[in-house]
């Protein structure tokens, strides 16, 4: 199986204490503007998915989101949500723990993405 979103073991770890103090959460993959490109971490009801956005996949059973016109930038890779330490999103949870969330990537193989096209037929 090819996943389109992975997560780091730190950005686990973190995860599961986040869920302890805000309950169940989703990610979605901003498309810029106030915070730039990153992974913004919301709990779950306090964010509201749109008709142009997609689920991407989910990481420590956490829904991740992306835009369609993200998406159609990044389809040919994988992300891979990490964590460092810094102030990230003014609005991602992570915030007060002295942490951001941060987008890497990396281009699928050509078999993983023949894999990803027979999927979508």
């Amino acid at each position: 199986m090819v996943e389109r979103v992975v997560a780091t073991d730190d950005t686990l770890q973190l995860l599961a204490k986040l869920k302890t103090i805000h309950g169940d959460l989703m990610f979605h993959q901003s498309g810029g503007c106030c915070d730039g490109s990153s992974p913004m971490c919301y709990p779950r009801d306090e964010f509201r998915i749109g008709n142009s956005d997609i689920l991407l996949g989910e990481i420590g059973d956490t829904p991740f989101y992306i835009s369609k016109d993200q998406y159609n930038y990044w389809k040919h890779t994988q992300l891979i949500i990490d964590v460092v330490d810094g102030r990230g999103g003014m609005f991602s949870v992570e915030g007060p723990e002295g942490k951001r969330f941060l987008t890497r990537s990396r281009v699928f193989t050509e078999d993983e993405q023949r894999v990803l096209n027979s999927i979508l037929q």
